[in-house]
C-alpha cells in the first residue's frame, strides 16, 4: 500500500511537472502595460501548445498555429530572457508598420484599436509617433535603446517598419505607459512561450510585490486576501482583437 501510495505521488509530480513546462504555466501581471485588458495583479493561465511548433505528426492533432495581429502573447523578454512579458501582437512577418500621432497604421491604413487605452493628453514624440525620427534613448537601460536602434537602422524602409522573417511587433494596450517594441525592438519568434487564456485570481497589489514575493507580499495576503481579491475577474476568459 505504501509503495503503490508512492508510486502515485511521483506519477502526479511527474504529469504536474510535464504540465508546466509543456502545456500550461501560470503568469502574474506585475505592471499597468496591458491595461485595461489584464491588470496589474491578474494571475493568468499560459497555454504553451498554441503556438508551439509541430512536427509532421502532431501538427495534425493539436491546434498549432503562428502568432496572428491582435494576439495577445507571453514572451521572454528580448534583452531580459528570465523576464516574461504580456503584450499584444500588432504586427507579423511582412507587415509595415507607423505610427502618428498615437494612431497606428498598418500596411497603409489606420486601424481601429478599441481595447487601446490612453491615460496621457502629453505628445512624446518617442512614444506617439513611430519610427521616431531621432535614435531612441532609455538611459535606465542602455541595452534596451541599443536592441531598439538596431531595429531601426535594420528594418525601417521609407518611414515604414517593415517586420522580418521570424518576428513581431508587440506594444501593451496602455499605450502612453508601456515599454515595448517601440523601445527595445521586435519579438523574436522563438521568445514565445504561449498564449494567455485565462485569468485564474486577481489581486490588487503594487507592482513591487508581484515582482518580488516578500514577507509584506504575504502579511498582506493574510490581512487582506478576501477584500482585494477582485472576484468579478476570476476565470474571466482573455480574448484576442482580429486587426486588417
Amino acid at each position: 500500500m505504501k509503495r503503490n501510495s508512492i508510486a502515485e505521488w511521483a506519477l502526479t509530480f511527474l504529469l504536474l511537472a510535464y504540465s508546466t513546462t509543456f502545456i500550461a504555466q501560470a503568469n502574474v501581471i506585475p505592471t499597468s502595460s496591458m491595461h485595461n485588458t489584464v491588470l496589474t495583479g491578474d494571475h493568468l493561465i499560459v497555454d504553451k501548445l498554441a503556438y508551439s511548433p509541430g512536427d509532421a505528426f502532431s501538427r495534425h492533432l493539436l491546434p498549432y498555429r503562428e502568432p496572428k495581429r491582435g494576439d495577445i502573447i507571453v514572451f521572454r523578454h528580448p534583452v531580459h530572457l528570465q523576464e516574461n512579458l504580456v503584450k499584444r501582437v500588432i504586427g507579423v512577418p511582412g507587415d509595415h508598420i507607423r505610427m502618428v500621432q498615437k494612431q497606428v497604421w498598418l500596411n497603409g491604413h489606420v486601424v481601429s484599436e478599441p481595447y487601446v487605452v490612453h491615460i496621457s493628453t502629453d505628445y512624446f514624440a518617442l512614444r506617439d509617433d513611430f519610427p521616431p525620427t531621432e535614435a531612441i534613448s532609455y538611459p535606465p537601460d542602455p541595452d534596451v535603446a541599443i536592441r531598439g536602434n538596431e531595429m531601426l537602422r535594420s528594418n525601417v524602409v521609407g518611414g515604414e517598419l517593415v517586420v522580418p522573417a521570424a518576428s513581431y511587433f508587440a506594444m501593451g494596450d496602455n499605450r502612453d505607459n508601456s515599454l515595448d517594441s517601440r523601445f527595445w525592438g521586435l519579438v523574436p519568434r522563438e521568445n514565445i512561450v504561449g498564449k494567455p487564456v485565462v485569468i485564474f485570481w486577481s489581486y490588487d497589489a503594487p507592482t513591487e510585490d508581484l515582482q518580488e514575493y516578500s514577507v509584506k507580499h504575504f502579511s498582506d495576503l493574510a490581512a487582506h486576501f478576501f477584500t482585494k481579491t477582485r472576484w468579478e475577474r476570476t476565470l474571466k476568459l482573455i480574448h484576442s482583437y482580429p486587426l486588417q
